[in-house]
């Protein structure tokens, strides 16, 4: 079978994870959260957000790991004030990326990714995508691996 043609693969690393876990769904507190840290000079370099089956809302968000001790505290007045149940950290997280153009016009880009790391047992913690990109959290010591495995899976430039 021939690799999908790829642009490329983009590395992120030296970062931690932090989930504002259980909100109560209701507008703004995506807004709440992210200017709570831009107030700090932190800059957000993955986020995703999701509910649950008992209509929680969950964001999950990578920033520098030498920022995330200073999150975590702006972070605990916004966990009162938009009543979130639970902060959480998972620290040594890397993102691997894959771009290229039209991703949501090709089938097959993200189960080929997510099979491939598989495989090699790395475990994905995040997952976000856009037009061009497919980004996964994985822990930061399986990057390299992570790397070597996309390359099985795709065709470079």
């Amino acid at each position: 079978m021939a690799k999908i043609k790829i642009g490329g693969i983009l590395k992120n690393t030296e970062l931690s994870m932090i989930g504002v876990m259980c909100i109560p769904g209701r507008p703004g507190t995506a807004g709440r959260i992210t200017q709570s840290l831009k107030s700090a000079g932190i800059n957000i370099q993955f986020i995703v957000q999701l509910p649950d089956v008992d209509g929680h809302d969950h964001v999950v968000f990578c920033v520098a790991e030498n920022e995330a001790e200073n999150a975590l505290g702006l972070l605990e007045d916004v966990k009162q004030d938009i009543g979130a149940q639970a902060l959480v950290q998972s620290a040594q997280v890397a993102i691997i990326s894959i771009f290229g153009p039209d991703f949501r016009e090709r089938p097959g880009i993200a189960g080929a990714m997510f099979s491939v790391l598989g495989a090699h047992c790395i475990n994905i913690r995040a997952i976000s995508t856009s037009i061009s990109t497919l980004s996964c959290v994985i822990a930061a010591e399986d990057l390299d691996a992570a790397v070597s495995a996309v390359g099985e899976a795709f065709a470079l430039p």
